[in-house]
């Protein structure tokens, strides 16, 4: 039953502002969780699309159940929408820290996070989902008590109100609680805001109707909640270096969150030395020699090498390698992410294992996204005889693209009559779909290919689009690719023991051919297992 508007404390004009205002505020924090779940997920467990798709497609299913299940509620509309705000402050404020948690103590275990670390995401979406859901219908009734208007009118102002309030919360993520806050503490505030903007319109406009220990038992929780969440926020930076070393290990020297990742470096010598990238392991002084030499040495030794393009590779180890041969005028390597960069000149331990190679004249740099430089006017400069494509695994969404026919087409462009391309292609024989696909696309492309082999990898930690420790029976290996524009270039480079041995490896884990693999593309990416 909707109450008359003469027990509210405000005129009609401003207690209507008053409750759009609210909904503004409670829209905008529910985005933030759930582009915060997304975010965190895409992190820890990888593939941003489907987490992406899983997170939305649940949270939306489940703001219908809250819908339905806000009906029981009408009748204390104010009491049920003040403890509905208190709860996802809570649970939206606390999700980060408690699924940060979980990857860090469980996940390397083999516990909840190794088998299924989705349903804990997937939880997390239901539960803010059902509260989303329950706010609209009761503020529909508050509205209502408000000013009695029709059922039209009511919806269209709510929902213009709710709308709005998405777009700030969608733009404030990103903007300004990602690089200002971060993940842990962006949550906590936005809960924060969000319990003090329910309880506010709560107790500021329908507190007539709240009985007396209704009253006090929704203060209680507010003020809980408040309480944990600003205790949150105090311990958020311990948190975080407690949950980092149960992660990485008690020796970490560097750890920062720059414009494009977070970078952090364990380790104190050359061989001790793990470079993180977002989570995954991109350097192990242990192998990367390896690693290194099996990327560059059958390129370079394919004929002429003068001119080098580095795609990726801002560690200096892929150019390291390069100018290890003779001959070698000028290397240029694009890195987007300046942050490497900058580690890799300054830090003792990786500017050692790197050989000092940005003091050398040689060794230019440019940030820059790989596929649009290529695009750009400095693809028209000089060709390369070699590009080395030192890049992420191509399992990792953001890096599809740089393992798309249309990239290799822009890479051909750059390369001389008989120029080579070295492609990292990610493992051969626990990711053997993606790892022949980068292959076929590569032919697609009008490149010749030769896929390759190398054993001997020693790091246990997933360096592909998985997290978790790799604890799989297989033997280790990294899967490479070396391309030309035309096979003359490839009976060259076979010079190379490397590629030799590593050509053979290759077709022997090479599966029977059913039907030719189709090419991976912008528009349709074909490295999903």
């Amino acid at each position: 039953m909707i109450e008359p508007p003469e027990r509210l404390p405000v005129t009609p004009r401003t207690g209507r502002f008053l409750v759009l205002a609210g909904v503004f505020i409670c829209a905008a924090c529910g985005l933030v969780y759930e582009l915060e779940l997304v975010a965190l997920a895409s992190y820890l467990i990888g593939d941003s699309v489907t987490q992406a798709s899983v997170v939305l497609s649940v949270m939306v299913f489940a703001m219908g159940i809250g819908s339905l299940l806000a009906k029981r509620l009408r009748c204390r509309a104010a009491a049920g929408f003040g403890l509905i705000e208190a709860a996802l402050a809570l649970v939206g404020g606390c999700s980060a820290m408690t699924l940060y948690a979980a990857f860090a103590w469980a996940g390397d275990r083999g516990e909840m996070w190794a088998g299924g670390s989705r349903y804990l995401f997937v939880a997390f979406s239901l539960a803010i989902g059902v509260l989303i859901g329950a706010e609209v219908p009761l503020l529909m009734v508050l509205i209502q008590r408000v000013r009695r208007q029709d059922a039209g009118g009511a919806v269209a102002d709510l929902f213009a109100a709710d709308y709005v309030g998405a777009l700030v919360g969608g733009l404030a993520f990103p903007f300004l609680l990602l690089p200002w806050f971060g993940q842990l503490t962006g949550a906590l505030l936005t809960g924060a805001v969000n319990v003090l903007a329910g309880g506010a319109l709560v107790f500021g406009l329908f507190g007539r109707d709240l009985s007396g220990r209704g009253r006090w038992i929704l203060l209680a929780t507010n003020v809980t909640v408040l309480a944990v969440l600003a205790s949150a926020a105090v311990l958020v930076d311990d948190f975080e270096r407690a949950a980092r070393r149960a992660v990485y290990g008690s020796d970490i020297r560097v750890a920062v969150q720059t414009g494009v990742q977070e970078v952090v470096l364990t380790g104190g010598r050359r061989e001790s030395l793990d470079l993180f990238l977002d989570g995954r392991l991109r350097v192990s002084g242990r192998d990367e020699h390896r690693y290194h030499q099996a990327l560059v040495q059958p390129a370079m030794r394919g004929g002429p090498h003068a001119r080098v393009l580095v795609l990726g590779g801002g560690d200096g180890l892929a150019a390291r390698q390069v100018l290890r041969h003779s001959g070698v005028r000028r290397v240029d390597i694009v890195e987007i992410d300046p942050g490497v960069v900058r580690l890799a000149r300054s830090d003792p331990a990786l500017s050692e294992l790197n050989g000092h190679v940005y003091r050398d004249p040689r060794v230019r740099v440019v940030h820059a996204d790989a596929f649009h430089w290529l695009r750009g006017p400095h693809a028209r400069r000089l060709p390369y005889d070699v590009v080395v494509a030192d890049l992420p695994d191509p399992g990792i969404t953001a890096s599809t693209k740089l393992y798309s026919q249309e990239f290799y087409g822009l890479v051909a462009r750059a390369l001389t009559d008989g120029g080579r391309l070295a492609v990292h292609a990610g493992p051969v024989v626990t990711r053997a779909h993606a790892y022949w696909t980068v292959d076929a696309t590569l032919r697609a492309a009008g490149l010749a290919t030769t896929p390759y082999r190398v054993t001997g990898r020693h790091s246990g930690f997933a360096a592909g689009p998985d997290r978790t420790a790799d604890g799989s029976a297989h033997p280790r290996d990294w899967g490479f690719v070396l391309a030309a524009r035309g096979h003359e270039s490839l009976v060259a480079a076979a010079d190379s023991a490397i590629l030799r041995s590593g050509a053979r490896a290759a077709q022997r884990v090479r599966p029977a051919p059913r039907e030719p693999m189709p090419p991976s593309t912008l528009v349709h990416p074909r490295y999903a297992d």
